[in-house]
This record gives C-alpha cells, sequence and structure tokens, in this order.
C-alpha cells in the first residue's frame, strides 16, 4: 500500500476506533456505534455474527457506501474469513472492463497510481476499498470487478434494454448474458421507481436489473462449494434476498448465501421494525456518526 493510501487509511482507522468507543460528554458512559441483529430483531453478538457469515457459501455484504463502520466491519470479516479457507471477493465498486487493470495490480505490475489513473475508481476507493483490495493483493486472493459498465447502465437507463442491441459483440463480455430477465414486480424495484418520483422511468430500474444480473453472473462464475465468495455492495442491491441474490439464486440455488444489511437509528437498543426481514444480519450503527465522504 502506498505512504498516501496508509495515511489515509490511518485517519480511517482513527476515526473508526473512535466512533465505536466514543463517550457521552453528558453521562461519561460508553456509548456503542453500532449493534448487530439478525433478521427477525434478536441482537447478534460479533462472534456469532462471524460464524455465521462463515457458514455460507456466499456473502453479500450490503453498505451504506459512505458509513465508516461498514467499511471498518468489511475488512473485519474479509480478514476473518480468509484465515478460515479459500476466498474470493468481488464488489460492486468496480467495473468489469476494469477487471485486466485490477488483475495487473494485485500481481505487482502495476502500482497504485497507475491503478488510479488506468482504473474507474470510486472517489471514496483510497479509504474504503483499496484495504479490501490490498488484503487480496497480500493473501493472493482473487478480486472480482462485478458491476456493468456504467456507460451500458446509463444507455439502458435512458433507452431499456433495446439500447444494449448495439453493443460491439467483445463487449458484451462484460455484462451478463442477453436477454436480461427482468421482473418488474419485485418489491425493491417496486419501491425504487415509488422513490424516485417525478424521476423514476421503468428504464431507470432496468438499469438497476441490469448491475444487478452482472454482478450475480461474475459472481456465480467463481462460486462454488468449498470456496467463498464475499461480495460488496450497496444494501438496496441485496435487502430482503432481492437484486443480486434473486439473480443469483435463480441460477444456482445450491448455493447458501448470507446476505448483510446496513441501516442507521437513534438509538441500538432494538432493531426498528421497518428493518426486520431486511438482511439475514443487519448491521445497525448510531445515526451520529458522520458519513465518511
Amino acid at each position: 500500500m502506498s505512504k498516501r493510501y496508509r495515511n489515509r487509511w490511518t485517519v480511517r482507522g482513527v476515526v473508526v476506533i473512535a466512533a465505536c468507543a466514543w463517550m457521552s460528554v453528558a453521562s461519561a458512559q460508553l456509548r456503542p456505534a453500532y449493534a448487530l441483529f439478525d433478521a427477525a430483531g434478536k441482537k447478534v453478538s460479533h462472534k456469532q455474527f462471524l460464524r455465521t457469515v462463515a457458514r455460507a457459501d456466499v456473502v453479500f455484504f450490503g453498505e451504506q457506501h459512505n458509513n465508516p463502520i461498514a467499511h471498518w466491519l468489511q475488512l473485519v470479516v474479509a480478514r476473518d474469513l480468509a484465515a478460515r479457507g479459500p476466498l474470493v471477493m468481488g464488489a460492486e465498486m468496480i467495473e468489469a472492463d476494469d477487471q485486466a487493470t485490477l488483475d495487473a495490480y494485485l500481481r505487482g505490475e502495476i502500482d497504485q497510481a497507475a491503478f488510479d489513473t488506468l482504473a474507474r475508481l470510486w472517489k471514496n476507493h483510497a479509504t474504503d476499498y483499496a484495504p479490501l483490495v490490498d488484503l487480496a493483493k497480500e493473501k493472493g486472493m482473487p478480486f472480482v470487478a462485478c458491476n456493468v459498465p456504467r456507460r451500458f447502465a446509463r444507455a439502458v437507463g435512458k433507452g431499456g434494454f433495446a439500447a444494449l442491441d448495439t453493443v460491439p459483440a467483445a463487449q458484451l463480455q462484460w455484462m451478463a448474458p442477453l436477454p436480461i430477465p427482468f421482473d418488474a414486480t419485485l418489491p425493491g424495484y417496486v419501491k425504487m421507481l415509488e422513490m424516485l418520483g417525478d424521476h423514476g422511468t421503468p428504464d431507470v430500474v432496468k438499469a438497476q436489473a441490469l448491475k444487478d444480473a452482472t454482478m450475480a453472473h461474475f459472481i456465480a462464475q467463481h462460486a462454488r462449494k468449498g470456496v467463498r465468495f464475499l461480495h460488496f455492495n450497496g444494501s438496496y442491491h441485496s435487502d430482503f434476498h432481492e437484486g443480486i441474490v434473486s439473480y443469483l439464486q435463480r441460477a444456482h440455488p445450491e448455493l447458501k448465501v448470507v446476505t448483510i444489511a446496513n441501516v442507521v437509528q437513534e438509538e441500538l437498543g432494538h432493531l426498528e421494525g421497518e428493518y426486520r426481514g431486511q438482511a439475514d444480519i443487519i448491521l445497525c450503527v448510531d445515526e451520529a456518526i458522520p458519513g465518511s465522504n
């Protein structure tokens, strides 16, 4: 890891450590930054959480993209699973046509600066995802660029799946096989359209489905019994076992899946009703914790 990245991660580490054990000035008592719950809303210990995750063939770690506690816990989970046996990691945050560049970085053929330049990395890559990629590099583990290139998702968002008809044959390798199966009645897609209001169209939801189907496609290429796959994505891509999960399990029902969702609440003593069933494990973070970007 470069000095610049080490410095950024050191700062992030300080923030997370402080967040995980910050003191209430008024009460002078330790205030937890997060709590873990199962789908029914029962509290889960850290040890139980890791045991549950370890029993899966595929783990979907859903995050709120700017949540520092989620990013810290992702690294904790990745290290734990890497110590337990063969592990492949993958992420929404790196697009499939950057796989060759990512592989070159993992093999040490290019440095971090070159990876930054050649790949379309998210603006918070240095603080939030570089530690995961660097863990894969350190351990010699595969890391899969799972998401569809954004230009294709943009095209579908404007013109529907028909926009993919003109994609050059050589570029079809970067997405799920066509035609993309699409169920507009899935509650997650219905909710997405409702939340977008006047800005939402069925084609925008189809763009989301293209991303979900593509991530499931690349996970399926690597997931198998005896080799765990740990995938990082926005929670909405795997909430309620929909999105990526529904595409993956349609093709591979034999794979045991565990999902993690990331929510925020004012109080951590119980899980609010709206979040129950959202995932197998719900990471509930104190809403007072500031976002990372």
